[in-house]
C-alpha cells in the first residue's frame, strides 16, 4: 500500500511515526512545502524572550529521522502539492527548488496541511514593520527586528498575543497590547477571569488597549503607526496574531467540510472519502462539551489525531475520543488553565448553563505559605453536567484542569465533583480539596435556582 502524507508538522509527523511503527515496510511519501518539519510554534514566545536560546530546539524531528524508520519512506521537503484528484487518487506536485511539476498516485492519503494565520482586513498589514507570527521564519524575523525596537505593539489578545506580550515585557521592551474585536482570551475564559489577566499584564508595565480595534498600519523607516477606532498608536514594530484558519483548499468539493472550511472526520479520522484521512489544524475536532464539530487548532489535538490517522489508515480501528480543548498559559508567576466551554460560548451554542466563581487558598492557612486559587465552573442547568472550567493561580493548577477535562469527557456532574474522593495532606490541600469546594459552590447555586 502506498500512503501519501501532505504536510508534516505535528499531525503529519505523528501519523508517519505510527504507520512505520506498526508496518515498517509501508511505502510512505511525505510532501512538505517548507524545508523543515515538526516545528513547535507554541515555543516562539520562549525563544523571543530568550528562555530557549536556539530556535533549532523547537524542531523535534527531521526528514532523515523519519526516513530512517522504514526502507520505503521518502520525505519530499520543499515540495508543494498543487492539486489533489481524489477520484483518480492522484497528486500534482511541484519541486519548489527546480520548479519541476510531476504527478504521483496514492492508495491512501493523510491530509495534515495545518493552518494559515488569519490575516485580518487591516489596511497596510503587509508593511515591512508589521509581522505575522506562525512559523520559524516569522520567529527569526521578529527576533531580528526586536533587537533594535524599543516599543512593540501586539495586535490580538488570544493565547499567542498574550504570550508574546509577556515575553517582550521581560526583554526591556515597552509593550502595547491592542485587542478590540473580541474580548481578551475570549475563546478560553469568561470576562471575570479576563479581568485578572488584564490586571496582571498592567502590573508588569504592559499598556493595554482592550477596547480598541486596529484599522490601519502606516510605517516609516523606524516606526509603525497603528490607527485604531479610538486613536493613533505608535510603536517600532507590530506583531499581528488574531487566530488561525484551516488550510484545506486542496480538498474543496471533494470531502465534507464545515462552514469554516475545516474538514469533517468520523471517529476514525476518516473523511467522507474512505481513502482520505485527515488530522491536525486542517480538521475540526469532536468537541465533547457540545457534541459537535469545532475548530480548535492545538498541538495536543494534532498529535492525537495524527497518531489515530496513522493507526486507522492501516485498517486498525481505534476511535477518536474527542477533546475538551484543554490548555494552559503561564503568565508571569501565575498559571491560567482552562477546559471545555466558557459560559459565554456555551450560551452562544444554545446550551442552558450557569457558572459559579469560587476563590480559596489551596492549602491551610496555618502552613508557612499558601496562595489563592480562583476557579470558575460552567455547568448545564438541566442535567448539572460540567461543560467547562477555568483556573487561575500562582499555584500550579494544570493537573486540576486535566482532571476537569476528564470529568467533562465522562459527562460528570457538579454533584460528582463536589464529593469525589481526593487526598488530604496539609502540604497539598485542605480536607476538602479546592476542586471539591468549587463543585460544592456550584451545587449550592444550582439548588438555590431550583
Amino acid at each position: 500500500m502506498r500512503i501519501a502524507v501532505v504536510g508534516c508538522t505535528h499531525a503529519g509527523t505523528a501519523a508517519v511515526r505510527e504507520i512505520l511503527s506498526a508496518a515498517p515496510a509501508t511505502q510512505v511519501d511525505v510532501y512538505e512545502r517548507r524545508t523543515d518539519i515538526s516545528f513547535l510554534s507554541c515555543g516562539i514566545a520562549l525563544y523571543l524572550e530568550g528562555l530557549v536560546p536556539k530556535l533549532e530546539s523547537m524542531f523535534y524531528a527531521d526528514a532523515a529521522g523519519l526516513e530512517a524508520l522504514g526502507p520505503n519512506v521518502t520525505v519530499h521537503l520543499h515540495h508543494d502539492v498543487l492539486a489533489i484528484d481524489a477520484a483518480a487518487h492522484r497528486l500534482d506536485v511541484q519541486d519548489m527548488t527546480t520548479r519541476h511539476i510531476y504527478t504521483r498516485t496514492y492508495d491512501k492519503l493523510i491530509m495534515t496541511t495545518g493552518s494559515y494565520p488569519v490575516v485580518p482586513p487591516i489596511q497596510g498589514i503587509s508593511q515591512p514593520r508589521v509581522f505575522m507570527c506562525k512559523n520559524a521564519d516569522d520567529a527569526t524575523a521578529i527576533k531580528a527586528a526586536a533587537k533594535t525596537a524599543k516599543t512593540i505593539a501586539i495586535v490580538g489578545g488570544g493565547y499567542i498575543g498574550v504570550e508574546l506580550t509577556e515575553a517582550f515585557s521581560h526583554t526591556g521592551h515597552e509593550v502595547l497590547l491592542i485587542n478590540g474585536v473580541h474580548a481578551l482570551l475570549s475563546h478560553y475564559i469568561d470576562p471575570v477571569m479576563a479581568t485578572q489577566v488584564a490586571q496582571e499584564l498592567a502590573a508588569h508595565g504592559v499598556v493595554t488597549r482592550l477596547t480598541e480595534t486596529a484599522l490601519k498600519f502606516d510605517t516609516d523607516a523606524h516606526h509603525v503607526y497603528i490607527t485604531t477606532d479610538v486613536a493613533e498608536r505608535v510603536a517600532d514594530i507590530a506583531i499581528v496574531c488574531v487566530g488561525f484558519q484551516p488550510m484545506t483548499e486542496l480538498l474543496d468539493d471533494q470531502v465534507a467540510m464545515n462552514a469554516d472550511h475545516s474538514i469533517h472526520v468520523n471517529d476514525y479520522m476518516q473523511t467522507s472519502d474512505p481513502d482520505i484521512f485527515a488530522a491536525g489544524d486542517a480538521v475540526a475536532v469532536h468537541f465533547n462539551p457540545t457534541g459537535t464539530d469545532a475548530y480548535t487548532p492545538l498541538a495536543t489535538n494534532a498529535v492525537r489525531q495524527g497518531k489515530l490517522a496513522g493507526l486507522n489508515v492501516l485498517g486498525k480501528r481505534v476511535k477518536y475520543m474527542g477533546t475538551q480543548a484543554t490548555s494552559a498559559l503561564r503568565l508571569y508567576d501565575k498559571t491560567l488553565a482552562c477546559t471545555g466551554l466558557t459560559e459565554t460560548r456555551a450560551q452562544k451554542a444554545g446550551l442552558p448553563v450557569a457558572a459559579v466563581t469560587f476563590t480559596d487558598n489551596y492549602r491551610p492557612e496555618f502552613m508557612p505559605t499558601t496562595t489563592p486559587i480562583m476557579g470558575r465552573l460552567v455547568y448545564r442547568t438541566d442535567t448539572r453536567q460540567i461543560v467547562g472550567a477555568q483556573l487561575f493561580s500562582q499555584y500550579d493548577i494544570t493537573q486540576s484542569a486535566n482532571l476537569l477535562s476528564v470529568m467533562i469527557q465522562n459527562k460528570n456532574t457538579i454533584d460528582d465533583l463536589a464529593y469525589v474522593d481526593m487526598l488530604f495532606n496539609p502540604h497539598y490541600d485542605k480536607p476538602w480539596n479546592y476542586l471539591n469546594l468549587l463543585g460544592q459552590a456550584a451545587v449550592t447555586q444550582a439548588d438555590q435556582r431550583a
